[in-house]
């Protein structure tokens, strides 16, 4: 069974920090690209970063130089770095594995910016 489990969400100030951590199980994760999307209240889902499986990355214009994806193969886990946080990142962010044949999402996780 394949599952992606996101965490690390939470409430942080403007200007702060928060890291987001996926964790999947039932996929050889080497193979797979991976995914962050986000979905904030009454808005689309949207693109937030990408890296491949060999580790070339690519962000939304609203999240470069901010926000920074990674994944540690060992542990078939991915992340992502948030900083510099605005209220306008308030949203769930949801983890995605891509496949040549396959394509797996979490359940999500709420990041909320306020103060």
């Amino acid at each position: 069974q394949v599952q992606l489990v996101e965490s690390g969400g939470g409430l942080v100030q403007p200007g702060g920090s928060l890291r987001l951590s996926c964790t999947a199980s039932g996929i050889d994760f080497r193979i797979y690209n991976m995914a962050w999307y986000r979905q904030a209240p009454g808005k689309e889902r949207e693109f937030v970063a990408t890296i491949t499986s060999i580790g070339v990355t690519n962000y939304a214009d609203s999240v470069k130089g901010r926000f920074t994806i990674s994944r540690d193969d060992a542990k078939n886990m991915a992340y992502l770095q948030m900083n510099s946080l605005k209220p306008e990142d308030t949203a769930v962010y949801f983890c995605r594995g891509i496949g040549a044949r396959n394509d797996y999402w979490g359940q999500g996780t709420q990041v909320t910016v306020s103060s």
